[in-house]
């Protein structure tokens, strides 16, 4: 058996869901290959030589793949799934948006957000926002995964070998053309990414209390900011902050919640954070439930005194 990873990449460097995803392709007892599709992007396929584990990197480099269209993308994995019994994907914009089209067209079922290897064909996923973890099983000849990156180590990016084969990059498909791209820039860690996180919820209050809280211990602790829903629907953070089954899934080494109650759909982006540390008034809120240590107090109180005492 041999297991295809599809990179994720900038055509200069390789994104971290690659290593998680590489983790996981090695837990189903295959040989790992990576293909890095994309225009001028070597830098990013010797990036994917050095991961340990890697037995080979595919590198195709044509104008069609620069913008990373799905549909481009898809008929590269496509030209290539033939010599692979597991196709697997980051679960993540761009994995989601290629990993259905290449599943199609081979007409087998795509197994979605796997937090788990039981076996080469049996998988562990999250349903029910995260409530329960479905065991599935497939017979398809090829397994088409898409790899929630916090369920899984991310591999070693230093101490592979592997070697750069160049494969012929497909035709632009014609069906979809890059108008655009608007970049967000922040001293801040990626949401996804960070190693520590501080959100806020509804109860901040307003965008202007949002960053006046929260700003001052993100920078104490060099974190990420993120919200919850309610906070992001209310306008006092923008969308891309949002952790949650409809945000992000993120899984830090710290994640301090400042006024989250704790709904389902915001436990089920956070709840794999190794510590959780939660602030809120309310001794019942549900997010207690899953924090390792817990604050009843008035975050505008408690916050400001944290920061100090950092």
């Amino acid at each position: 058996m041999t297991a295809l990873v599809i990179a994720e990449h900038d055509n200069a460097s390789l994104k971290a869901a690659t290593l998680n995803t590489v983790t996981a392709a090695a837990a189903c007892g295959a040989d790992v290959h990576v293909l890095v599709a994309g225009e001028n992007a070597g830098a990013a396929a010797q990036a994917a030589a050095q991961i340990a584990g890697v037995a080979k990197v595919l590198h195709a480099d044509g104008a069609s793949l620069k913008d990373g269209l799905a549909e481009n993308l898809a008929a590269q994995v496509l030209a290539l799934a033939g010599n692979y019994s597991h196709i697997l994907f980051p679960a993540t914009a761009s994995g989601k948006n290629a990993a259905p089209r290449v599943a199609a067209k081979l007409d087998v079922v795509q197994i979605s957000d796997i937090t788990r290897v039981v076996s080469p064909d049996t998988f562990e996923r999250p349903i029910y926002a995260g409530n329960a973890i479905a065991t599935v099983q497939s017979l398809d000849a090829v397994k088409v995964v898409t790899v929630r990156g916090t369920g899984f180590d991310a591999a070693a990016a230093t101490g592979g070998s592997a070697a750069v084969e160049t494969v012929a990059a497909v035709a632009d498909s014609g069906k979809s053309s890059f108008v655009g791209r608007e970049l967000s820039k922040s001293d801040r860690p990626e949401l996804t990414a960070a190693k520590i996180i501080v959100s806020g919820g509804r109860a901040l209050g307003s965008s202007e209390k949002f960053q006046e809280v929260l700003t001052p211990l993100a920078d104490k602790l060099g974190a990420a900011i993120g919200a919850s829903r309610a906070a992001v629907d209310a306008g006092y953070a923008a969308n891309d902050l949002q952790v949650g089954q409809t945000g992000k899934i993120v899984a830090p080494q710290l994640y301090i919640a400042c006024g989250i109650s704790g709904a389902i759909q915001h436990l089920a982006g956070m709840k794999d954070s190794k510590v959780i540390v939660a602030i809120n008034k309310d001794e019942e809120a549900p997010i207690f439930s899953v924090a390792d240590y817990g604050l009843v107090a008035d975050l505008f109180v408690a916050v400001p005194e944290l920061v100090k005492a950092l």
